[in-house]
């Protein structure tokens, strides 16, 4: 669920990487919550005539268009690649196959032209992990009359 609300913090920062958890991760639990939304239009009685989906889909997809968008061409940035190969999907059937490969290729190691490999940055899951130091203190000794 990390990933997915970074996306939304993210949603319009089109520069840096996303790793592929990133990616996959926000696509699983948009996926979820679009079924999630088509099941409350079924049962509140809000679908579209003839189809599938009605007002809380339509209102949740268009909330998440800008960080999909988003997340997507971060990701194409982690592969070394600009983010305006996403139109590449306007080819039928071959371009959504290559966007896919593309987006499920490995991260390039190290830096490259959109910045470093969010793979060398520390999970967030292990910096909550280490233990915080304090500072003792000492008591304070009353004076002696």
């Amino acid at each position: 669920m990390h990933y997915y609300l970074l996306a939304f913090k993210k949603y319009l920062d089109f520069s840096g990487r996303a790793r592929r958890a990133e990616y996959w991760y926000f696509y699983l639990f948009n996926l979820i919550f679009l079924f999630v939304t088509m099941f409350l239009d079924s049962r509140m009685g809000l679908k579209f005539s003839g189809q599938t989906f009605g007002v809380i889909y339509l209102i949740y997809a268009l909330a998440c268009l800008l960080p999909s968008i988003a997340v997507a061409v971060r990701r194409l940035h982690d592969i070394g690649k600009s983010g305006w190969m996403l139109f590449i999907s306007l080819i039928p059937i071959a371009g959504a196959i290559w966007l896919l490969v593309l987006l499920v290729r490995d991260s390039n190691p190290g830096d490259n032209k959109y910045g470093p490999n969010p793979k060398n940055v520390p999970a967030v899951a292990s910096i909550a992990q280490t233990p915080v130091q304090t500072p003792v203190s000492t008591p304070e000794i009353p004076p002696q009359a």
